[in-house]
């Protein structure tokens, strides 16, 4: 029996076109070394000077600890999701729709935030000088839609397009990385070890600036679990998703830490972004180095970057809301759950996450320090997702209820969980942690205020769908009866 026929008999069940090497992409693009890097170098720097660089060391190592543990439950249980479904099965139903819910809003807001990231660099090639946050949430709109006919035409053209972004940032970060080191370098390594200036002793500066920029690398290394998202659209999830997991994290690992040593080493003028006088440490050195000439071609890489870091993001969120509805969690469920045209793709799901992305770009014209308190919650919102899972699988550990699947890490499980479920927890406080950093003081507390504002609403959701919120045991069996129909 062909997984088509399943699909056919079983109308929420999803056709599987991805593989190994279509879940690493995705994971890839998700996560995105170009968004990744630009999004936090110039704040890392300035938070931290040089040796912010060894904070990529640091997160890659809490961060791969959180990836096993990740590996081993999309083993267990490859369902679209990810998180969500996770959660729900170690610690029941209402510990699983929160992990969900913070998870499913960190996504959209993400989503809008890469958009008008975007945004930015397309106004600057089609030479729209200082735009206003009108154009610029105009622009994102557009990629917004853009974005979305891409994910409603199908699985297909999502590959290709992640294809493509893999070529174009590996390109845009190694290649260039590679030739700033080759015949750029204005540093010696000897910077590494340069950061809070000569009146701030070694304690002061790792438990002040460098942790403010372990902060900012957090948003780095998140995007991995995404592979989980997707996983009832992928051939053998319980084989080869753990692999996608664990070598999207890797890769990306290298190739950030890699291009910002290589753009560290390259800066003509350290003290100048020190300083504050370079607003833009990456563009500057890349123009100062290579010619104004590269700077459209090189702002091409990043709008390709944003956008496939956009449609994995998209993706993600859609995956998450058809799963609630699949299992009757949200209002509506009747209409979310239903998977159109021969593809099989959420439609609606999808619809729903470019409604709300409209509605966070109004949102930032009309209140942009309410935008900006979003933005800023999204690295918590994140770490915050995580730690659902995380926790859970750890109380479960120690009650002596886990079941290893194909993935397990034998002996070595409990303490990599302990280690994790550690790491995680005071990265997320280090993350939400009320730092004096914007005029409005409310805006430091903007993960707090998150997590207060959509724990609210979504205990109201929750106990307003409660009781039509089917068994685990339904979706599990459905899940194994198409994986087992799938298999050649």
């Amino acid at each position: 029996m062909s997984s088509q026929i399943t699909s056919k008999q079983q109308p929420h069940v999803l056709r599987r076109e991805f593989s190994l090497w279509s879940a690493f992409a995705f994971a890839f693009a998700f996560i995105s070394p170009i968004v990744a890097l630009y999004g936090i170098f110039g704040l890392a720097l300035s938070a931290a000077g040089p040796s912010f660089w060894w904070g990529f060391l640091l997160v890659f190592a809490g961060q791969f600890l959180v990836a096993l543990i990740f590996a081993t439950l999309v083993s267990r249980w490859p369902l679209e999701g990810s998180l969500y479904q996770w959660s729900r099965r170690l610690l029941g139903t209402t510990y699983g729709w929160f992990s969900g819910w913070v998870y499913v809003w960190t996504l959209v807001i993400a989503m809008a935030t890469v958009a008008l990231g975007a945004a930015g660099f397309v106004a600057n090639i089609v030479e729209i000088e200082a735009p206003s946050g009108g154009t610029l949430a105009l622009i994102a709109l557009v990629i917004l839609l853009a974005g979305t006919a891409v994910n409603l035409v199908g699985r297909r053209a999502l590959k290709i397009f992640m294809i493509g972004s893999i070529i174009a940032e590996v390109i845009g970060s190694v290649v260039l990385g590679t030739w700033l080191l080759l015949f750029h370098r204005s540093n010696s390594l000897s910077v590494l070890f340069e950061g809070g200036g000569a009146d701030t002793d070694t304690l002061a500066y790792m438990t002040g600036p460098f942790m403010l920029a372990v902060a900012f690398i957090g948003w780095s290394f998140v995007g991995f679990e995404s592979a989980g998202s997707i996983a009832e659209e992928v051939h053998e999830p319980r084989r080869d998703l753990p692999k996608a997991v664990l070598f999207s994290l890797a890769f990306i690992a290298v190739v950030v830490a890699y291009s910002s040593l290589a753009i560290i080493l390259a800066i003509p003028d350290l003290g100048a972004v020190a300083d504050g006088t370079v607003a833009d440490p990456v563009y500057d050195t890349l123009t100062t180095a290579l010619g104004t000439g590269i700077a459209k071609p090189v702002e091409v890489l990043f709008v390709i970057g944003f956008l496939a870091s956009f449609l994995a993001l998209q993706t993600s969120a859609s995956r998450v809301i058809w799963a609630y509805a699949r299992d009757g969690a949200l209002p509506a469920a009747g209409a979310l759950v239903q998977l159109r045209g021969k593809a099989r793709i959420p439609v609606v799901a999808i619809l729903v996450t470019t409604v709300v992305g409209a509605a966070l770009f109004l949102l930032s014209i009309v209140a942009g320090d309410v935008y900006s308190l979003m933005v800023n919650f999204t690295a918590g919102g994140f770490y915050l997702a995580f730690l659902f899972p995380l926790v859970g699988f750890l109380v479960v550990l120690l009650r002596r209820a886990w079941t290893p699947a194909a993935f397990s890490l034998g002996r070595a499980t409990l303490p990599v969980a302990v280690v994790a479920v550690v790491w995680a927890v005071l990265q997320f406080l280090n993350i939400a942690w009320p730092r004096a950093a914007f005029d409005q003081r409310y805006l430091d507390w903007s993960v707090w205020i998150g997590v207060v504002v959509l724990g609210v609403i979504g205990a109201a959701i929750l106990a307003s769908v409660r009781s039509r919120i089917t068994g685990t045991d339904v979706v599990d069996e459905a899940e194994a009866r198409d994986e087992l129909a799938d298999r050649p």
